[in-house]
């Protein structure tokens, strides 16, 4: 049944006068006019196109989204900008399928990395089981993708937490007795003659030094998986930083490296757990020498922007190359011969805990930049951007 003021119009044309045709167009202007500015206030994408899939109407959301302008995409076939879909099928579709609504992801990089959740709704003439059009509606997910992510992360390390007592048994208590012995064959050692006892000795010295590492990575796995919560207290992120930088000073000049520092004056003061926060500059730093052959350069900043203090450490190592530098903070993923993969993944726990957020650019072959924020006062609410 027509129901429509357009079907009722066009119903009785033929009957309608000039002076009524202008006032029916006009008001068909002024509704024209209010649809337009509805869709273009609503979030969602929305993307009108003919039976041909040639786009007639793209709303503000979709435009942004897929960094188009309504005009110039106006005309164009909507499979230039929604791809790895069966076009053909879906303008074709018979009676028995014009009703179903197609659903997809997609994955944009341009304006933005975005991921978008849309589906596609057929616009059908019933009365000829036609397909006349179809309509799009996108809507950003990108947000709800990286808290799945997030999500999973968490999962992840609650199974490592609940691994990681019996690892520390298993492990722990074995390593300690191998002590005990290597002790005792020490001991034995002496009564050898020298040459003999000397080679035992060295043997000694590698077995301590395998075990003393055993012990280490259990250690590390250890503090990883099981975060104690931060003790808050008031300080300063230089002051920290430079008594970070005196435990690794022998490390520094004998690797042979220039260091240097750009701390911000007249930083504020913010809550931060000192040892915590120490350990996570330690590792970022140990990272960074490692990187870098005798000769490199270490640019280590400190700055205050709005309510952030930021930490910057620059280096002219290898780098990190784009299909390794999404997995920097997974567990176990290193690319030293005898690291344990887990020191950027405790950094980023400490960072978390205080509240932070860590990101990492790196330059194959001339370097890498890691840059850390921290809060300057405690967040106990935050406004929530516009549109966000």
């Amino acid at each position: 049944m027509k129901t429509s003021f357009l079907d009722k119009l066009i119903g009785r044309i033929d009957r309608v006068d000039p002076q009524s045709l202008q006032s029916f167009v006009l008001k068909l202007s002024r509704e024209k006019g209010f649809l337009e500015t509805l869709f273009n206030t609503i979030q969602e994408g929305i993307i009108v196109t003919d039976a041909e899939g040639q786009i007639n109407y793209l709303n503000a959301a979709a435009s942004q989204m897929l960094g188009v302008d309504a005009e110039v995409a106006a005309g164009e076939s909507l499979s230039k900008y929604l791809r790895d879909l069966d076009w053909q099928k879906i303008w074709t579709a018979d009676q028995s399928e014009w009703r179903k609504v197609v659903s997809r992801e997609l994955e944009v990089f341009y304006p933005q990395h975005r991921i978008l959740s849309f589906y596609i709704v057929p616009l059908a003439d019933e009365e000829h089981s036609l397909v006349t059009g179809m309509a799009v509606i996108l809507r950003d997910v990108t947000e709800q993708h990286a808290h799945t992510a997030t999500t999973i992360e968490s999962e992840k390390l609650n199974a490592l937490t609940l691994l990681a007592a019996g690892v520390a048994h298993e492990l722990g208590n074995p390593l300690n007795s191998l002590n005990i012995h290597l002790q005792l064959m020490e001991r034995e050692a002496k009564h050898l003659p020298k040459e003999k006892a000397d080679r035992l000795r060295e043997n000694l010295r590698v077995a301590r030094e395998e075990i003393a590492r055993l012990d280490s990575i259990i250690t590390q796995f250890l503090r990883a998986v099981r975060p104690t919560k931060p003790d808050l207290q008031r300080a300063s992120v230089n002051d920290v930083l430079a008594e970070t930088l005196q435990l690794l000073e022998r490390e520094i000049a004998d690797r042979d490296i220039l260091l240097e520092r750009e701390f911000g004056e007249d930083l504020p003061k913010i809550l931060l757990d000192r040892a915590q926060l120490k350990q996570a500059f330690y590792n970022v730093i140990r990272n960074a020498l490692q990187a870098m052959r005798a000769g490199g350069i270490l640019r280590i900043a400190t700055s205050g922007v709005d309510a952030h203090v930021t930490i910057t450490f620059t280096d002219t190592g290898h780098g990190i190359s784009p299909e390794q530098i999404g997995q920097v903070f997974q567990p176990y993923f290193t690319t030293k011969k005898k690291g344990t993969g887990l020191g950027l993944m405790i950094v980023q726990r400490i960072v978390r805990e205080h509240g932070g957020t860590i990101e990492i650019e790196s330059d194959p072959g001339r370097g890498t930049t890691l840059r850390i924020r921290l809060p300057v006062h405690e967040k106990r609410m935050r406004l929530l951007e516009s549109g966000k």
